[in-house]
């Protein structure tokens, strides 16, 4: 019998030589299937810790994200609610200035009344979760009680019918960081309830109530209050004014935490992602290189010394 030239131990090597080159080939398929370097962590090496603090890094920049998106969100409806109420004061300003010009305050009482429905109805709004927007820390019921006009005459003072918190919504930016967002309703609407409970005061007095006709008493406390309710507009203008502070530093924040975003996103980017060009290239090596250890393999289990006896 002619024994094969291979010898066993040859045999072995090159049949590792095809596992290695399996699992090389193996890795590489999934590579370029997944994009990611290794679905494990041992596939990262001593990288992982630098791979999850980076990830973490990136979803904590997110959820600040988010967080601020909400906070602009409010930050841009407090705008548009403060414009009504800056308009709203500048209509009882009007109200008042052609009373008096005219003489005649027949209807002021009832432009005062619709006025105060308007300026309740934002200042008790809320947002979408259902939380009274201007309640600060005290969110879960009206900021401002009395239903009516004549309620909020009934009351000592204007101060008298706000039922807000004192503590206003603020919201965490970054690290550390936070930027009060909320705004109360008695820090925004005292000026104008007590303008508007001054006009239903003196309605109520002695030297009302307004009717087609004014009195010299009426004349005076008219242009008083014509001042009050633009001091009232300036008031709220000032509000708004200081909204718009914070709607920019939420923008800062924004961008700031945007940019950390995409930079510890890009740190994980270069931990689990492969470069594909090179994971290709990488995939048609390690199939040449299987096949080659297949073909030499399967070549030295097929040689004799009947390869090598000359032909008779």
């Amino acid at each position: 019998m002619i024994d094969r030239v291979g010898t066993n131990a040859q045999t072995q090597l090159y049949l590792a030589q095809v596992m290695k080159a399996g699992n090389a080939l193996d890795q590489s398929e999934a590579q370029v299937s997944s994009g990611k370097v290794s679905a494990t962590y041992g596939g990262i090496g001593n990288r992982t810790a630098v791979l999850e603090a980076a990830r973490s890094a990136a979803n904590r920049s997110s959820a600040y994200q988010a967080n601020i998106q909400l906070a602009l969100d409010q930050s841009n409806l407090q705008d548009t609610q403060l414009t009504s109420l800056s308009n709203l004061a500048n209509d009882l300003r009007q109200a008042l200035t052609k009373a008096l010009a005219d003489g005649d305050a027949s209807t002021l009482m009832t432009q005062a009344g619709s006025i105060y429905q308007q300026v309740t109805q934002i200042l008790n709004s809320k947002d979408a979760n259902g939380n009274y927007l201007y309640g600060g820390d005290r969110n879960d019921v009206p900021p401002v009680t009395p239903a009516t006009l004549a309620d909020l005459a009934a009351l000592p003072s204007a101060a008298n019918a706000f039922a807000n918190g004192t503590v206003a919504a603020t919201v965490r930016v970054g690290d550390g960081q936070s930027v009060q967002v909320g705004m109360l309703a008695s820090d925004i609407g005292t000026s104008i309830l007590s303008t508007l409970k001054d006009i239903a005061d003196f309605n109520n007095g002695a030297s009302g109530p307004f009717g087609s006709t004014i009195s010299a008493a009426q004349s005076g406390f008219l242009t008083t209050e014509i001042g009050t309710a633009a001091n009232a507009a300036t008031d709220i203008n000032n509000a708004a004014a200081s909204n718009g502070y914070v709607n920019k530093q939420l923008q800062d924040a924004s961008d700031q935490q945007q940019s950390l975003n995409t930079l510890y996103t890009g740190f994980v980017s270069d931990i689990e992602d492969v470069d594909m060009g090179q994971a290709v290239e990488k995939l048609n090596q390690n199939q040449i290189a299987l096949q080659a250890a297949l073909q030499v393999t399967s070549k030295l289990n097929q040689l004799s010394l009947l390869n090598y006896l000359p032909a008779s």
